[in-house]
């Protein structure tokens, strides 16, 4: 049985598309055709309903999924221990982090480390939950919870505070709150609750109490922006809050605690290029260490 085929049927199954999977793969889409026809040929069985909107498994390819994996877990771990494929640090490494981490402060992070390592393609997406890693479709995690289960290989990264904020636009207008019952009369930014994929993300709720949001986003990051645009009061990692002169913190007494957590698959944490990233995060977290937590 070719690997390749195999390598091929993993990231159409994980796409859920023949055009994705043949994007992440770098191939054309007839390329990945032909050979997930091939492996289906050899095995006798069909693997995927091909349909206009995407393709899914067969039972066929159900049951072949489960050793496909196996498959790759078995390869992953022999290029971990007896290839030097990854002494140069070469291909992709996909990053799945909260917006407002990636955005103020892992692409900082990450700068030194893409210009000493050019033959590294490093991709940073959006990854609320841990399916995508379970998956393979991201090699590491920024999380806000430690998995409970699954094969995932996880440390804490670092403590994190938040506080409440208000931008020197929205304070030019109003007097600032002296107590938490005061914050019902002001304009508050918040999180659109049923979006909340974690209890980690009631923040906003353990800060303001029982004043209502009038202005909510899913985005950390566009909630800040709302922020400093002066639509209201919100709630900001103290991280982030540190970069801007023109916000100022409100009822400081005020404040949440959360911790990120880096996680990485079991199958795949050995490999090289992705160590070298998450060494690298560690080292630069633990010297930034005290940006993260506002006493």
């Amino acid at each position: 049985m070719d690997w390749d085929n195999v390598r091929v049927f993993l990231a159409v199954a994980r796409a859920g598309q023949f055009v994705a999977a043949a994007r992440r793969l770098r191939l054309d889409h007839a390329t990945v055709s032909r050979r997930v026809a091939a492996l289906e040929t050899a095995l006798g069985a069909r693997l995927f309903e091909r349909r206009t909107t995407g393709a899914k498994l067969t039972s066929a390819g159900e049951r072949f999924l489960a050793a496909a994996e196996a498959m790759e877990s078995a390869f992953l771990h022999a290029q971990a221990e007896v290839s030097d494929v990854d002494v140069e640090l070469t291909g992709d490494v996909r990053i799945g982090a909260p917006d407002g981490f990636a955005t103020y402060y892992l692409v900082e992070a990450l700068r030194d480390f893409a210009q000493r390592n050019p033959g590294l393609r490093i991709q940073i997406a959006p990854a609320p939950q841990f399916t995508p890693l379970a998956r393979r479709e991201l090699d590491v995690v920024i999380g806000i919870d430690k998995p409970e289960e699954g094969r995932f290989v996880a440390r804490r990264l670092t403590d994190y505070s938040l506080g409440i904020y208000a931008s020197a636009v929205y304070l030019a207008e109003r007097a600032p709150p002296r107590e938490v019952a005061e914050l019902r009369a002001h304009r508050l930014i918040g999180y659109i609750e049923e979006y909340a994929y974690s209890t980690a993300l009631d923040y906003v709720r353990e800060l303001f109490g029982d004043a209502p949001t009038h202005f909510e986003c899913v985005s950390a990051v566009t909630q800040f922006e709302a922020l400093r645009a002066g639509l209201g009061i919100g709630v900001v990692h103290d991280f982030i809050a540190r970069r801007f002169a023109d916000l100022e913190r409100v009822l400081p007494e005020r404040r949440a605690q959360r911790a990120y957590w880096l996680v990485t698959h079991e199958d795949t944490r050995g490999l090289g290029r992705i160590r070298a990233v998450c060494d690298h995060l560690a080292a630069c977290v633990t010297r930034d260490r005290a940006m993260f937590v506002r006493s």
